[in-house]
């Protein structure tokens, strides 16, 4: 294979997104064109490097953070290693300068991370043939929450305060995000985040921030922290469709309601009283009154905590949904803990690097979008094998792009094409394991490191130290 791009000058959008099998001869081209990402670039007005003597362009800088996310390593002198010995034979050694990087970075528009990385977690939804959705017509979207931990600076904790539980010194600052997945693809269709605590911080606030993101038609699936009378009540407003455990305050009677079958019934939950974070013109504009249908399993399977499980939907029609059908949609709510833990542990979202709120919010798209663009491979593979996205290994999939991060983004057209159907066809073999029935104990192997405890702000533990050596000896 021959290299066409010698230099980096020459480097554009087309060579940052090809390490993800991007070209008009590959399954799901329209996903993500080099003219999208050159019109929403554009549109964002986002323009750097032009100068004389500049290295970093959006395409180079874009690029090199991608494949930070990626890799293991993370450190941005690992990125600008990768560039300068991608292009080693045009770069001169100043150009090993993660100051200049870090720099570009900033300049890089949060909004223009995020346009992109929703650009491509829609356009997989979009181009789902009907044998990935649900019932053949449905999109089903996976909500849940979690927590990142950010570098413990001044900004941060003054934007994303740490826990109060921590002392003052001894926590690093949290952030709290709700995020929305495609159980057809896995890709994420938009994501919320704030402070950890404080008024409007919890998961059902964030999700009602991402209310835009759900069409007429789509369903959500999510645990019973997310079931209430006021998330159904706004969704139905949406034409959008819910099935919830049954929240653990919520009493329930199946000798009563309309009777459906065993175990299914449908009833009447009434508006509750107005909270706090609703306004009176939205609350009236909610209807008194809901039907809602409850269903109940037990659950006899060795091992499972939960021996009986209510579930609840606004999918009335018994004829159309059955109840057993409806059951197994929600045991696929199971996806979106896998796909969080993808995002906190194989591609490292747990701990985020960046020390301004300014830069957090462009690393933490960026995650996003290298998320959605390893999905976009997986759902290729999966098109050209017919077989279900979910059923390809992510991880190995982030390893082949890996793999062939420099040589996909310099090759000529025809070279990269075949490279590109070549990791395709070899990621076919990469499967996720069907385990069914799986049982693990909720404990880990492994003993944490015997060391103690930090009880005191570091620079205090150190002054201490300090003082305990300068002291004369009294032998």
């Amino acid at each position: 294979m021959s290299s066409y791009l010698e230099n980096y000058a020459d480097f554009n959008l087309r060579n940052t997104f090809a390490p993800f099998a991007q070209d008009a001869e590959l399954p799901l081209a329209d996903v993500l064109t080099a003219a999208d990402a050159q019109r929403i670039v554009a549109e964002e007005k986002v323009s750097f490097g032009n100068t004389p003597g500049a290295t970093w362009t959006p395409a180079l800088t874009l690029w090199a953070w991608l494949g930070q996310v990626l890799g293991d390593d993370k450190s941005c002198r690992q990125a600008v290693a990768n560039f300068v010995l991608t292009f080693a034979l045009s770069l001169e050694p100043e150009n090993l300068d993660t100051g200049a990087y870090c720099r570009a970075r900033a300049k890089l528009s949060a909004r223009v991370l995020e346009r992109l990385a929703l650009h491509v977690g829609h356009g997989l939804e979009q181009a789902a043939p009907e044998s990935w959705l649900w019932k053949q017509k449905h999109r089903v979207l996976l909500a849940d929450g979690s927590t990142s931990q950010l570098p413990d600076t001044e900004e941060n904790q003054k934007a994303f305060p740490q826990a109060t539980s921590q002392k003052k010194g001894l926590g690093y600052p949290l952030i709290r995000w709700v995020v929305l997945v495609g159980l057809a693809t896995a890709a994420i269709q938009d994501f919320a985040y704030g402070p950890y605590a404080g008024k409007e911080t919890g998961e059902t606030a964030l999700l009602r921030q991402l209310l835009e993101a759900f069409a007429p038609g789509d369903i959500l699936l999510a645990d019973r922290f997310y079931c209430s009378y006021f998330m159904a009540a706004l969704l139905q407003s949406h034409g959008v469709h819910v099935v919830a455990r049954l929240h653990q305050r919520r009493k329930y009677d199946f000798r009563r309601g309309e009777q459906l079958g065993e175990g299914d019934h449908i009833v009447t939950w009434l508006k509750p009283e107005r909270p706090d974070w609703m306004s009176e013109e939205l609350y009236d504009m909610l209807p008194t009154e809901m039907r809602m249908r409850e269903i109940l399993r037990r659950v006899h399977k060795p091992g499972y905590r939960v021996t009986e499980l209510v579930i609840a939907t606004t999918l009335l029609d018994a004829q159309e949904y059955a109840a057993d059908d409806i059951a197994e949609l929600y045991a696929e709510r199971w996806h979106v803990e896998l796909d969080i833990r993808t995002l906190k542990a194989t591609l490292g979202m747990g701990e985020l690097r960046c020390k301004t709120p300014f830069m957090v919010e462009k690393e933490i798209w960026t995650h996003i979008l290298a998320y959605n663009l390893v999905r976009k491979v997986g759902a290729q593979v999966a098109w050209e094998a017919k077989v279900s996205p979910r059923s390809v290994s992510f991880k190995a999939v982030k390893q082949a792009i890996l793999a062939g991060w420099q040589k996909a983004s310099t090759i000529e057209v025809a070279d990269y094409v075949r490279l590109a159907q070549a990791m395709l066809r070899i990621l076919r073999t990469q499967k996720v394991g069907h385990r069914p029935g799986r049982c693990e104990p909720r404990a880990v192997k492994k003993r944490p490191k015997p060391h103690k405890l930090l009880t005191e702000p570091r620079p205090i533990a150190r002054a201490k130290l300090l003082q305990e050596k300068a002291a004369p000896s009294t032998q």
